[in-house]
């Protein structure tokens, strides 16, 4: 089988994933802003992967709006971010983020990525300092809100090819 891997990374940690994952499957590999829907007709299986921005994973519009030309194609799309691999998390973004119809069609993974605020650009800096504000404010913070307080100073990385293992057994099944 024919496999891409496509990926859009703002900090690093998606990018990491889609090295490896490349790796592991001896699949060719792009950053997403120099694919077209039209190359990734020359694939059986399509790896889309991308950060988790409040909430949502960057660019997947790539693969959701060119569903239709992609149908006969194993499609999967990871996302990456700092919170621990809790199924109720997992839930929610993949609902959040695909219709229960995408669902049908796409296989959806969580990777843990991680949190560099220096690697951030701008607008993400000014977007993650009013996220900091409202969390100080907070009277009770979860554990993965203190998480994210602690992160802030120093930078946190949770990738490991172990946290690929699903998605890459389930490409080879």
């Amino acid at each position: 089988m024919k496999t891409v891997i496509i990926y859009k990374s703002k900090s690093g940690f998606t990018k990491k994933y889609a090295e490896w994952i490349a790796e592991e499957l001896s699949a060719e590999m792009f950053e997403a802003s120099k694919v077209s829907a039209d190359l990734l007709m020359a694939y059986d299986v399509v790896i889309y992967g991308a950060g988790l921005y409040a909430g949502g994973i960057n660019g997947l519009n790539l693969i959701t709006q060119n569903l239709d030309k992609l149908n006969d194609k194993r499609i999967v799309v990871f996302t990456t971010g700092a919170s621990p691999s809790k199924e109720e998390t997992i839930t929610e973004i993949r609902n959040k983020n695909l219709t229960s119809e995408q669902q049908k069609h796409i296989q959806f993974f969580y990777l843990r990525g991680g949190f560099d605020y220096s690697k951030l650009k701008l607008v993400d800096r000014f977007l993650m300092k009013l996220l900091k504000k409202k969390l100080s404010k907070k009277e009770e913070l979860t554990p993965d809100e203190s998480g994210m307080l602690a992160a802030y100073d120093t930078a946190v990385d949770f990738t490991s090819k172990k946290n690929m293992d699903e998605l890459i057994s389930y490409v080879k099944s």
